[in-house]
């Protein structure tokens, strides 16, 4: 049944929806979000999508913030578009700050016309971290019973809450950040929030490679830093999610699969810096939609690691954002703004001669 705010938006209107909302929508709905983000890719892989490539705003002075803006349409059964609007600074958190803020913007496929503006900072790191656990529960198949993290942020605590909702069998963590305070404060989290009873903090990142076969790196590295992957036991699935840790050696060893060969394939990411030692892409065996609509298997063989590296697609945003902005129809959730966009121009009347 439709709500009172569903009722009232008229055509100039424009629903906005703030972040209160926006969490409020996507509570506890783990695994249905995992299933939109599956249908995204599914819907992606057969070319019922159109995704340019995310253009990237940097600062001559400062060269560690940006701002990412991420224009897509998704068909399929979705049928949607619209643009994240992403920045990243990481200065932010020394502030007490998140790293992160963004905005994303949905727009009509009838008319062009925006229909919503919402917070798109939380639907962008549950995006990611259902994107995250999709890949391990197709790539891991349910085996690990514990779970790598290196890196303490944000994106980790949600790969953690998706994981833990979507693979039931997942029991104990082991963690690794460079900043011993947000290891305890991230430790703090999965006991109490996420009710994890094992959660064990590493002095150095081989202590995690060693401790899984289920590893997600979630960091704010820049560039490569992990020079070797030895430490692995065999059949590891890695969920390289910060995209920029592992050295081109590590990915030119391993078994990669993407989300889109051709935007994560730019930005200096660690498939792109191996792109660039060996001139072709020939190590990247397939992209994630491949698996899931059934065209290639899901590994290549249980003794290479396996290596899963998202770019981070704008057609999760809008898909996400679409769902969000559906439930929030039909939960009376965010507020107008009455006669957002002008008034149509009326035809003036031809003049007639005299």
């Amino acid at each position: 049944m439709e709500s009172t705010i569903g009722r009232s938006l008229r055509e100039r209107d424009v629903l906005a929806i703030g972040s209160e909302d926006v969490s409020a929508l996507l509570r506890g709905r783990e695994v249905e979000i995992v299933e939109t983000i599956a249908k995204a890719y599914q819907a992606h892989g057969k070319g019922q999508s159109s995704l340019p490539h995310s253009t990237f705003l940097r600062f001559p002075d400062q060269p560690a913030n940006r701002i990412i803006a991420l224009p897509a349409y998704l068909g399929g059964e979705v049928k949607t578009a619209g643009m994240k609007w992403i920045a990243s600074f990481p200065g932010n958190l020394a502030d007490g700050m998140d790293r992160a803020s963004a905005v994303i913007i949905l727009n009509s496929i009838d008319t062009g016309r925006p229909k919503v503006i919402m917070e798109g900072s939380v639907i962008s790191a549950k995006r990611t971290a259902a994107s995250a656990a999709l890949a391990a529960k197709v790539l891991d198949a349910g085996k690990s019973p514990a779970v790598g993290m290196i890196g303490c942020g944000l994106i980790n605590v949600e790969v953690a809450r998706f994981l833990t909702a979507t693979c039931p069998q997942i029991h104990s963590f082991v963690i690794y950040d460079l900043d011993p305070d947000s290891a305890h404060a991230f430790q703090l989290q999965l006991e109490q929030e996420l009710g994890v009873r094992d959660v064990r903090i590493a002095n150095e990142i081989d202590a995690v490679l060693e401790s899984s076969s289920l590893i997600s790196f979630a960091t704010t590295a820049s560039k490569p830093h992990v020079q070797s992957l030895e430490s692995c036991s065999r059949g590891t699935v890695v969920l390289h999610v910060s995209l920029r840790d592992l050295s081109p050696e590590v990915i030119l060893s391993a078994d990669n699969i993407v989300d889109d060969v051709d935007h994560v394939c730019r930005a200096q990411t660690s498939i792109h810096l191996a792109e660039q030692k060996v001139g072709h892409r020939n190590f990247v065996r397939c992209t994630l939609a491949e698996i899931l609509n059934g065209e290639t298997p899901a590994r290549r063989n249980h003794r290479s690691v396996t290596v899963f590296s998202p770019f981070g697609l704008g057609i999760l945003d809008v898909a996400l954002g679409e769902q969000v902005y559906q439930e929030a129809i039909k939960s009376g959730l965010g507020s107008i703004v009455p006669s957002f966009i002008p008034e149509s121009r009326k035809r003036m009347p031809e003049l007639l001669p005299a």
